[in-house]
């Protein structure tokens, strides 16, 4: 018999259907010389300090360094701490039984990183010898597994994968548990959660919002003027930025009484714009962001439906590209999209026979292709499915179309002697911008069309203004700018070899930046302000405190991320990454241990209950620290965080200032009062003086 162990019960349903393994049984299923079960994604993982013997947060015990690192079964929060995961205790007994009843193993966890990380810290938890084999798939179509399983390697050859993925998992604990506990000791305030990708990402997100705050706007004019020329309207602009109004409109009215602009320069070229790449995950999460609203998280959770229902290819790829021997199958894709209604129409603009093949590069593919369709066609998805199916089917079409071929024009015009340019676009070749039927990107303005013009023609002024314009601050980031800076964070870096070594080093994998994302959420550290992503007072306040320490030193974890991927590829050594990660991970304890936090922003406030003790302000509750009083009040209440100040109006006025966008229990939106009773008991006060008691307490 052999055992295939797959990440979810429903990709092993796919295998399991294929092989003739019918027989459904408690937590997997048999048939045809097969067991096939699944692993319920991370079943084991590290084991937490207390597995160390080490309980609560001890100065003494720092760094914590553990030798050998040990493995524990999944655990779940419960009221007095952590416990074993009963559903995972249940799951691993069963995988455990059919690898004692097996000969070998065939691995079919996702295929990557993570994927290849789940399996074999099963099979080392469970001091497991068989040997085993892997399945190294794209899509779960039957055509995909059946040459998946024609294709079996020995699991010997995804050591590098493995080394890799472990690497960054003790990275991770000996970083995220280390510089937490040292923070959290040293601020004596509760607990600040710090991480080797978290917390740089958090200080891309704070420095772009303190840089947006402290920005000075100051206004500009502009003179702009309008022509005609062969019924073509069109508009000029003065090189000059005024920054006296006073000294534009004087200008203004001495080029009105011109009428007549000269043209001094007229320069063409022409310019190719190659179509795009096919997407990876993080190009796909930009994409949905920008045009459909939705998260990191959403988009790859939406991807990861559509993989397992066989419509697109395996999402959580870094790969643009796909290997010379796939290229054969683009026209069946392609073809089998005359069957999508709203995508039927457009398929008259690609060019049969003219495929563009910029997308195959064999070199560039790395643990799987870009993303593409299947060639199985969804008929009923949701609105959100659909869209992020489109957006993938359009790409498709749009990469293997030819290139845009501009002729871009600029005209230099005087008057007087104030200098104006006008620009112009003329589209010579549509290529991949007629797929959507959009010549230009949605973050540059339209550019118009001119008239034949030669220098020395004189252009008369149909009409003159005044344009007023502000300087713009850096704009803050929505998560597809958050992803881009993540995705190209050497770019960012000053150091001109460390940025050309890792230019195309970034922070965080493809699947893993949605997964940070969520943490600072989750963490109280970032919220959304329409589709802007900024700091919380918490944010800002774990931002401050190690800002100019290596725990959020970008171009550190870049370069983490780069030694990985040497791992990956045996091109380097884990044991000597773990060896400088606990160098590391050692340094950090020491810094963040001597960090000063000065504790004067937070106000002294007695309690309003026994009105004889000082309360105790934390992240998450504000108490009095006598067990006899034992008055609480919540931060969070109905999912918006209370500010110190409105705890503070709280407690010696009474009530807070007005708290909006709180959410009831049955999911609607609403803005009210928090108030303080005789008896210290809090409820809500709204518009029209309608109070209930409030979960706050």
């Amino acid at each position: 018999m052999k055992t295939i162990i797959a990440e979810k019960p429903s990709v092993a349903r796919e295998i399991a259907g294929l092989l003739g393994a019918s027989e459904k049984k408690d937590g997997y299923l048999t048939g045809n010389g097969y067991f096939v079960t699944w692993a319920l994604g991370h079943l084991i993982g590290l084991g937490m300090p207390e597995d160390y013997g080490i309980t609560g947060f001890d100065k003494a015990s720092l760094p914590i360094l553990p030798n050998p690192f040990l493995l524990t079964v999944r655990k779940v929060k419960k009221d007095k701490g952590y416990s074993a995961d009963t559903s995972a205790l249940k799951q691993l007994k069963i995988i455990e039984q059919l690898f004692n009843k097996s000969n070998s193993i065939i691995v079919a966890t996702d295929a990557g990183r993570e994927g290849e990380l789940i399996f074999r810290y099963i099979y080392e938890y469970l001091k497991c010898n068989k040997p085993f084999e892997r399945l190294w798939i794209s899509s779960l179509t039957e055509k995909a597994i059946k040459q998946g399983f024609d294709n079996l390697k020995g699991g010997a050859a995804f050591n590098g994968l493995y080394q890799a993925a472990q690497g960054r998992s003790r990275a991770d604990w000996l970083v995220g548990i280390n510089a937490t506990q040292a923070l959290s000791i040293a601020a004596a305030n509760g607990v600040y959660s710090l991480g080797r990708v978290q917390t740089p990402t958090l200080a891309l997100i704070c420095k772009r919002y303190l840089d947006n705050r402290s920005f000075a706007v100051k206004n500009y004019w502009q003179v702009q003027l309008s022509h005609n020329k062969e019924l073509i309207d069109f508009k000029s602009t003065s090189k000059i930025k005024w920054e006296d109004k006073k000294l534009t409109g004087d200008t203004l009215k001495a080029i009105q009484r011109s009428e007549t602009a000269v043209v001094t320069s007229v320069e063409t070229k022409s310019v190719t714009e190659q179509p795009p790449l096919l997407f990876d995950l993080t190009g796909l999460q930009k994409e949905a962001n920008k045009k459909l609203n939705l998260s990191a998280e959403e988009t790859l959770n939406i991807s990861q439906s559509l993989y397992e229902k066989k419509f697109i290819t395996y999402p959580r790829t870094g790969s643009k590209y796909i290997p010379e021997d796939m290229w054969a199958e683009i026209p069946i894709l392609v073809r089998a999209l005359q069957n999508r209604e709203n995508i039927k129409q457009t398929l008259s603009q690609v060019k049969w026979g003219r495929f563009n093949k910029r997308i195959v590069n064999d070199l560039r593919v790395t643990d799987h292709h870009g993303l593409l369709i299947t060639d199985k066609i969804p008929s009923a998805l949701n609105a959100k499915e659909n869209a992020v199916y489109d957006m993938i089917a359009f790409r498709l079409l749009e990469a293997i179309s030819g290139a845009c071929v501009k002729e871009l024009t600029d005209v230099g015009l005087q008057v007087l002697h104030y200098d104006f340019t006008a620009k112009g676009c003329k589209i010579i070749e549509a290529g991949w911008r007629s797929i959507k039927g959009s010549f230009s990107d949605d973050d540059t303005e339209p550019v118009q069309d001119l008239p034949q013009l030669k220098k020395g023609d004189d252009l008369k002024i149909k009409e003159a203004c005044v344009l007023e314009k502000k300087t713009k601050p850096p704009v803050l980031y929505t998560e597809a700018g958050l992803l881009s800076a993540m995705e190209s964070a050497g770019k960012e870096i000053e150091n001109a070899d460390e940025r050309k070594v890792l230019q195309n080093i970034g922070i965080g994998t493809p699947a893993t930046r949605a997964a940070i994302i969520e943490t600072l959420f989750t963490r109280n550290y970032i919220q959304r302000d329409k589709k802007s992503l900024i700091p919380t007072e918490k944010g800002l306040q774990v931002y401050e405190l190690v800002k100019d320490q290596k725990i959020a030193d970008v171009a550190m974890t870049a370069q983490w991320e780069l030694a990985l991927q040497k791992i990956e590829n045996n091109e380097s050594d884990v044991i000597t990454f773990q060896k400088e990660m606990e160098n590391y991970a050692s340094s950090i304890t020491r810094e963040l241990l001597q960090t000063f936090i000065a504790q004067d922003n937070l106000p002294t406030v007695i309690c309003p209950k026994c009105k004889s003790h000082e309360l105790i302000i934390r992240d998450k509750i504000v108490k009095c620290p006598d067990e006899a009083c034992s008055w609480v009040q919540f931060r969070n209440v109905c999912g918006v965080q209370i500010s110190i100040g409105d705890i503070k109006s709280l407690v010696s006025k009474g009530k807070t200032s007005l708290i909006k966008g709180m959410k009831s229990k049955a999911g609607k939106m609403f803005d009210a009062y928090i108030v303080l009773n005789d008896n210290a008991e809090t409820s809500f006060e709204f518009a029209k003086n309608k109070n209930f008691k409030s979960n706050g307490k």
